[in-house]
């Protein structure tokens, strides 16, 4: 599994989000930047993403996943 993989996929089914992702093979870092889930709390943010990533938790494509996320005036101030 590659990031580019997790990035591109991740986009697909978040519209109106950026997900940089480093990492490779089975572990992967993600920022998240949202403004929709910026609002909501940490769990339910990290299920929005859990949802879409469980097939290949399960099939042990991904084995470790660390999320941050941010909004994207947060993300703006940060780089």
């Amino acid at each position: 599994m590659q990031a580019v993989e997790v990035k591109s996929f991740l986009e697909g089914k978040l519209p109106g989000t950026q997900v940089e992702v480093e990492g490779e093979g089975c572990n992967f870092q993600l920022n998240v930047i949202s403004d929709e889930l910026a609002a909501l709390s940490p769990v339910k943010r990290q299920q929005s993403i859990y949802a879409h990533l469980n097939p290949w938790i399960a099939d042990g494509s991904i084995h470790a996943v660390t999320m941050k996320f941010f909004s994207s005036a947060a993300w703006a101030e940060r780089t």
